[in-house]
């Protein structure tokens, strides 16, 4: 007990390295309460999304991080914000119900920079694959929608931060590939690419196969559109 009291006091003169994230001077139920301000107060802090490697700073060694944001996530449950997992850590975000207000305030919409909104369809087809089938090639992406994919569009997708450069293909010359970004799953709300919409469901159902893509047998009339500017050719 003294050395704990010993230990608060130097922490409070600023001593470096003697944050007390166990707090064994307190009750558990105290212990609980503050070591949930802590985290909830680092998440509403922080500008990106917080991970639990930086959460495991603040809490004891034997705390349960997961039970702890399961416990502001009930106190927040009437609230128009919430904490949600996204991009491999935890953010403040407002509740869906609210985008039409934070959009006519904002011009933006909730939990999001708004740059998605710039994309065309023909981009969100483009990153949609990218997406699911990273990491993929250009010429891949090209032999999926029957016409070529401009170095253009994959420059406007890199552009905006959702896309960046793999590891080189094992083919002919070496192509690079493309994958998606952290930038990606926080802009669209995903945790990690399992969240992507029913892509368990789907994969299971082998609607979700990149043979078929190349094999042309999934959106065969891409390349017949109607709409010449979708995909530039190069």
């Amino acid at each position: 007990m003294a050395e704990s009291a010993a230990r608060r006091r130097k922490s409070e003169q600023g001593g470096e390295g003697l944050f007390d994230r166990e707090l064994d001077h307190l009750p558990p139920e105290a212990r609980w309460r503050e070591w949930m301000n802590r985290v909830e107060a680092t998440i509403f802090a922080a500008s990106e999304p917080v991970g639990r490697e930086t959460l495991a700073r603040i809490v004891g060694k034997t705390c349960s991080i997961d039970l702890l944001i399961d416990d502001i996530r009930e106190e927040l449950r009437g609230r128009p914000y919430d904490l949600v997992a996204v991009a491999g850590g935890w953010k403040h975000l407002t509740r869906p119900a609210y985008a039409d207000a934070i959009r006519s305030a904002f011009g933006t919409a909730v939990g999001g920079s708004g740059r998605a909104a710039e994309l065309t369809q023909s981009d969100v087809l483009v990153l949609m694959c990218i997406a699911y089938f990273q990491p993929i090639t250009r010429g891949e992406l090209s032999s999926f929608f029957g016409k070529e994919i401009s170095r253009d569009l994959i420059g406007n997708l890199r552009s905006f931060g959702f896309i960046a450069s793999g590891p080189r293909a094992p083919q002919p010359g070496a192509p690079y590939t493309y994958v998606t970004t952290q930038a990606f799953l926080l802009e669209f709300g995903l945790d990690t690419l399992r969240d992507l919409p029913d892509f368990g469901a789907l994969e299971d159902a082998g609607l979700l196969s990149k043979e078929k893509l190349l094999a042309g047998d999934i959106m065969p009339g891409f390349a017949d559109d109607g709409d010449p500017g979708a995909v530039m050719d190069e």
